[in-house]
C-alpha cells in the first residue's frame, strides 16, 4: 500500500487520493465526522448551493427503490453566503479539497455565485447544469450543447478557480455535451448526475414523491454511468470524475478502467457512512495485487473484445 501513489491531478486540482464524495449526499461534512476522518478524503463536493436560502420541495421527497433511491429534495440549502460564513471555516480545518457545487435558474445566477465563491479559499467549483433555465421555458441547461457552452463559458469568465462541469445523463448524446463543456473552458467533467425516475403507490394511486418525479441514484444507474464515462473519455482531453452507483472498490475500479481519473461516492454514503474509507483501501489493495503503481496504470484501459 505504501508503494502505491494514489494522488491524482484533475487538470490543476491535485487530490491526495481519487476519492471524493458527491454533492447532496454528504451535507457540509459535519454530518459524517463521527464516522469518518474527513482528512482521509481526496475532496468533498458540498451540498448544492444557490444564491439565497432554499427550503426545498414538499414531503415526501425521498423514496427507496429496489436498487437505489429517488430524490426530489429541491436543492434545500442555506444559501452561498451562509455557507461561506458558517461552513467553510469548519471544512478548511481538514486536509481535503473543498468543491463548491453551484446551481442557478439563469446564467446570471450561476455567474453571481461563481463571483462570490471566487473571493474565498474554496479549491474548485462544480457547475451543476441539471438546473432548469427559467429564461428558456424551464428546460435544463445540461440538455442542449449550445446552452452548456454558454453557461460554462460565462462562468469561466467569472472565476479563475478550477472549474468542474457536472453532466446530466438525461440527454440524447453525452459526447456532444461533454465536448461543449470542454470547448467552453471546463477544467474537468463530473458524470453522471441522477437519471429521471418515478415511483407509484398502487394502493393510494398517487406518486410516492410529492412532486411526481425525482432523480434516480444508486446501483441501478451504474451501467449507464460507466457507459457515459467511457464515451466521454474517448472524445475529451480533460479529466473525468466518475460517479453513479459506486458501492464498493470493485465499482470504483470499473470507473477507472472506463476512463475516470477520480471517482465520487454518493448514495453509498447514506447506506454505509464509512464507505469512502473502505473503497480507498480496496483500490490500493487491488492496484498492489495487480502490480500497478498508480491509478494511471488502469485508467481507460478497458478492452472491448470484439474491437
Amino acid at each position: 500500500m505504501n508503494k502505491i501513489d494514489l494522488s491524482v491531478d484533475l487538470n490543476g486540482l491535485k487530490l491526495k487520493n481519487p476519492i471524493t464524495v458527491a454533492s447532496g449526499t454528504f451535507g457540509f461534512g459535519r454530518e459524517f465526522i463521527d464516522y469518518i476522518d474527513l482528512n482521509s478524503l481526496g475532496g468533498i463536493m458540498v451540498k448544492g448551493l444557490t444564491l439565497e436560502e432554499r427550503k426545498g420541495n414538499p414531503m415526501p421527497r425521498v423514496a427507496e427503490t429496489p436498487m437505489g433511491m429517488l430524490n426530489s429534495v429541491g436543492l434545500q440549502n442555506p444559501g452561498v453566503k451562509y455557507f461561506i460564513k458558517e461552513e467553510m471555516p469548519f471544512l478548511k480545518q481538514y486536509d481535503t479539497k473543498i468543491i463548491g457545487n453551484i446551481n442557478g435558474n439563469t446564467i446570471e445566477e450561476y455567474c453571481e455565485i461563481a463571483d462570490i465563491l471566487s473571493k474565498t479559499s474554496i479549491d474548485s467549483l462544480e457547475l451543476n447544469i441539471s438546473c432548469p433555465n427559467v429564461k428558456e421555458g424551464g428546460v435544463s441547461f445540461g440538455r442542449d450543447p449550445d446552452m452548456v457552452y454558454k453557461v460554462t463559458k460565462a462562468v469561466r469568465e467569472h472565476t479563475d478557480k478550477h472549474l468542474i462541469v457536472k453532466l446530466s445523463p438525461n440527454v440524447t448524446d453525452i459526447k456532444e455535451i461533454a465536448m461543449a463543456a470542454e470547448k467552453a473552458g471546463a477544467d474537468c467533467i463530473s458524470l453522471i448526475n441522477t437519471l429521471i425516475g418515478m415511483a407509484i403507490d398502487i394502493n393510494k394511486e398517487v406518486t410516492v414523491l410529492a412532486r411526481g418525479m425525482g432523480g434516480l441514484s444508486g446501483p441501478a444507474i451504474k451501467p449507464v454511468a460507466l457507459r457515459m464515462v467511457y464515451e466521454v473519455f474517448n472524445v475529451v482531453s480533460i479529466p473525468i470524475i466518475g460517479m453513479g452507483g459506486i458501492m464498493n472498490y470493485e465499482d470504483a475500479i470499473e470507473f477507472f478502467l472506463a476512463g475516470a481519473h477520480a471517482i465520487s461516492i454518493g448514495t453509498g454514503n447514506l447506506i454505509n457512512p464509512r464507505i469512502a474509507i473502505e473503497v480507498l483501501e480496496g483500490i490500493g489493495q487491488h492496484l498492489a495485487e495487480k502490480g500497478y503503481r498508480s491509478i494511471e496504470g488502469i485508467k481507460g484501459k478497458v478492452k472491448v473484445p470484439s474491437k
